[in-house]
């Protein structure tokens, strides 16, 4: 059941910062041909991961005056300097290999562009539930798509945070979905599905190269993203459906 507060979530993002599971005695051991399948898309990652976050931390103070869960906001700007460290780590490692970190990319001036004009909470968590969702798939099929031990201890360090991430999310959403009438539902659940499957497909479309490795075609990646839109967003349905389902704590 979701029912962690937000003071849970603090506590854990504060406790975590306190974990180095990164050797950077390590010298990266990355072939060339590795190199040219993983290079654009660990530029364009790397840039998603360093946003600030201002537009994030702006909805969850908004939303915090709505619900009285001024803790809330705290979480959430501890979750955006989690997903900077990752940014930080890639960075790093692109530097150690002699690569540039890109100022631009197309699905990042996308998504940007998106959390631009995005004041909703709702449509705020949706997005970061669907997009830590491809990048479970991504950072495990870049893990795999080479040898290089430094690489795969960065990729461990940022999925074992991103199980993490998606519960912290997925609580939240399931808090604002309990909150809807429940002749809206039914139109808001749809609404997260067509905007999670749109939005897989995008990611796949950029960069396939890398999730191949994981998921070798679009439909098995497709099938991948599938089972965890029902991970998450089936569990919370039914959740909410459930007569002995629990209301989340703040």
């Amino acid at each position: 059941m979701y029912t962690n507060s937000s003071q849970y979530w603090t506590n854990h993002f504060t406790h975590n910062a306190t974990f180095e599971r990164v050797d950077w005695d390590l010298e990266p051991k990355l072939l060339d041909g590795q190199k040219k399948r993983i290079l654009k898309s660990l530029q364009a990652w790397q840039l998603g991961e360093t946003s600030e976050g201002a537009h994030l931390l702006a909805a969850a103070r908004k939303y915090a005056k709505t619900t009285n869960d001024f803790i809330f906001p705290i979480a959430v700007e501890l979750f955006i300097k989690e997903e900077q460290k990752h940014g930080n780590n890639l960075g790093r490692y692109l530097d150690l290999i002699g690569e540039k970190r890109v100022s631009k990319d197309w699905g990042d001036s996308l998504f940007r562009k998106i959390r631009y004009f995005n004041t909703s909470m709702e449509l705020w968590t949706l997005a970061v539930i669907t997009v830590e969702s491809a990048a479970q798939l991504f950072y495990q099929s870049l893990k795999d798509a080479t040898g290089c031990p430094l690489l795969k201890q960065i990729c461990d360090d940022i999925l074992i945070d991103e199980a993490h991430h998606i519960d912290f999310q997925a609580e939240r959403m399931l808090a604002i979905y309990r909150s809807h009438h429940w002749s809206i539902q039914p139109i808001a659940f749809a609404v997260y599905r067509t905007f999670f499957f749109c939005t897989a497909a995008v990611v796949w479309f950029g960069h396939s190269k890398v999730l191949s490795v994981g998921s070798p075609t679009f439909g098995r990646y497709m099938k991948d993203m599938a089972q965890k839109f029902q991970n998450t967003f089936g569990r919370i349905k039914k959740e909410v459906e459930s007569p002995t389902s629990l209301v989340p704590m703040r």
